[in-house]
């Protein structure tokens, strides 16, 4: 009677023996032990119960494999399968293949197992693609070490229920609404940037409105006075005086309400186009000047004083 179970460490001598008798492509034993340590899972034994054997039982098949490392798709790979000929045509390798692709799904939730076989092994190539399932899926050139071209062949496996399943739509969701946000804040910064030139733009025209209201007092004494006319030039009297220094004035006024037109209407057309945009804030007017007539008439009485005086 012939039994299959998961192989232990003391299976791995006899294992390699059969793949003396068995196959041309051998491994060394720590080839060996690298798959026990890496995946114990996938690797099964077929074992003839015998008491003339030593340890109570002669393996007569076996089967080693592992998970591809590093693979974007979790899929398990038949590194060697072997039966020994006096035990074939029993099913006995149909059964080791169904046992480590069982775990393969089970515990490595593989999608899918792969393998290499010999172009001129026809008994192994139709045991693979007619009992097992396998399609040929690519042809390796000189893949074996005598030169000989092999078969790259896979089975897909079906839906595993107990295999958790991975939403990648919901990834997808999420990198859309990232790439949302990314344009909604480089909407607010453009809207921010274009109130703060509108702000500028404000506060360049009310720079320049204080300029002109500064530059009417230029012709005023440093204590905000109108100049007094000449009292030792005869025939020049206040009036004279007062009627050059209002003409100078209202040239300077239109000029001064002109700039501030200017940059009045510079920043209407910059918040038009950004209408969401608050409003820059208003700075406070300057100081109303001091009426020039009111002044000179003040100026008028004072010399006509000193005038009297003098007499």
């Amino acid at each position: 009677m012939v039994n299959i179970r998961q192989a232990t460490v003391n299976d791995l001598m006899e294992m390699q023996n059969d793949n003396l008798f068995c196959l041309p492509e051998n491994y060394q034993m720590k080839y060996y032990l690298y798959h026990f340590l890496s995946w114990p899972q996938l690797l099964y034994v077929a074992e003839e119960s015998s008491t003339k054997h030593a340890s109570g039982g002669k393996i007569v098949g076996y089967v080693l494999a592992k998970m591809e490392e590093d693979a974007a798709v979790p899929h398990g790979h038949i590194t060697s399968l072997a039966v020994l000929r006096s035990h074939r045509k029993l099913g006995l390798a149909t059964k080791l293949m169904h046992a480590t692709q069982r775990a393969m799904q089970q515990c490595f939730y593989a999608e899918y197992c792969s393998l290499h076989v010999r172009k001129s092994n026809t008994a192994a190539f139709h045991l693979y693609s007619q009992t097992l399932g396998y399609a040929v899926h690519d042809i390796e050139r000189k893949y074996y070490a005598d030169g000989e071209d092999a078969y790259d062949m896979r089975n897909t496996f079906a839906v595993n229920p107990k295999q958790p399943k991975v939403e990648r739509p919901v990834f997808v969701e999420k990198t859309k609404k990232t790439s949302e946000a990314a344009k909604a804040d480089s909407s607010a910064a453009a809207g921010s940037s274009s109130a703060a030139a509108a702000s500028s733009a404000g506060s360049a025209g009310a720079s320049t409105a204080a300029a002109a209201a500064d530059s009417k007092k230029d012709g005023a004494g440093a204590d905000g006075s109108a100049p007094s006319a000449r009292t030792d030039v005869p025939g020049a009297g206040a009036n004279a005086g007062s009627g050059g220094d209002k003409k100078k004035k209202k040239k300077k006024k239109k000029a001064a309400g002109g700039a501030a037109a200017a940059g009045a209407s510079a920043a209407g057309k910059d918040e038009e186009g950004d209408e969401e945009e608050e409003e820059p804030k208003k700075e406070a007017a300057p100081a109303a000047p001091v009426d020039p007539a009111t002044k000179m008439e003040e100026i008028r009485k004072a010399m006509e004083a000193l005038q009297a005086k003098a007499k």
